[in-house]
């Protein structure tokens, strides 16, 4: 877009000039721009640019580009709703063993004994003023218990980001309480947990902060499973990720695995009759139908 701002008509045209075709009525154009915005649904009108000036490749229309992004908005809040179900489990899980071993350290993860010291010397970047304030129950906690520093890790892990809540798991000194959580999942290989878990992490903090979905990629491999297999052998895609959510969520609930599945294919199944549409889902997402 350049660094002036422009109006509706300007955008339009822009549009117009650059070979989209606009099968909307201008007034509806102008509603999708003010309720979307020109430069957001720039990032789904990309795939269909030719050229570093970005022009349109012929037969591009603007409802096209329109569905990408309502197609991504039901993707993130659909994997959104499965993923905090793996969320809370895991972090159910740490809380309770890490608990339970440390009966005395109630605060266990300030507890140089049972984190890594490196961990425990940031403390102060996760639990501060404003975590306190912003979280009713701390913040109670600290009113009822004035010479509390933090509260129990119960309390406090329940109000930590799920990445916070990983980064704790793989911060603990010892592997016994890490290799059993791995290994309710059905995974042995700790190495291979933590890049799982950190694959949906990911996904959840890119759903959570509005990322774009549609050519999603991981930073890393996602790690191997002997019953889980990539289309394409790719270890990067969404779709990828997707299975390895799906592979969490069959341990955690059969049905809220069937349920994501069943959901996932009826949202692609709605797309398939636009060629556009379901290349993009093909070959950028990676699902296959």
């Amino acid at each position: 877009m350049g660094n002036i701002a422009t109006n509706f008509n300007e955008q339009i045209k822009r549009l117009s000039d650059r070979g989209m075709e606009l099968d909307y009525e201008n007034d509806k154009i102008k509603e999708i721009l003010l309720d979307i915005g020109y430069y957001r649904l720039g990032f789904y009108w990309n795939p269909f640019e030719k050229d570093d000036k970005h022009n349109f490749q012929e037969g591009t229309k603007f409802s096209d580009a329109v569905t990408l992004y309502y197609l991504d908005v039901d993707l993130r809040n659909l994997l959104l709703k499965y993923i905090n179900r793996i969320e809370i489990n895991f972090r159910t899980k740490l809380v309770y063993y890490v608990s339970n071993k440390y009966k005395n350290s109630p605060t266990w993860f300030i507890d140089p004994k049972v984190m890594n010291s490196h961990f425990v010397s940031e403390i102060d970047k996760h639990y501060n003023q404003s975590f306190i304030k912003n979280n009713k129950t701390i913040l109670q906690h600290h009113r009822n218990n004035i010479n509390d520093r933090y509260a129990p890790a119960w309390k406090t892990l329940e109000f930590f980001t799920f990445g916070t809540s990983l980064k704790i798991f793989k911060c603990l000194n010892e592997n016994e309480i890490k290799e059993k959580i791995s290994n309710e999942y059905g995974i042995l290989n700790l190495n291979k947990f933590i890049n799982l878990m950190e694959t949906i992490v990911f996904v959840r903090n890119t759903c959570a902060h509005g990322g774009v979905l549609f050519d999603f990629q991981t930073p890393k491999g996602i790690a191997l499973l002997p019953h889980v297999s990539f289309n394409n052998n790719n270890r990067h895609s969404l779709d990828s990720a997707i299975k390895i959510t799906l592979c969490m969520l069959k341990i955690i609930s059969e049905n809220r695995k069937n349920q994501l599945e069943q959901s996932l294919s009826k949202l692609f199944n709605k797309h398939k009759a636009n060629g556009t549409i379901k290349s993009i889902i093909e070959n950028k997402i990676g699902y296959q139908y």
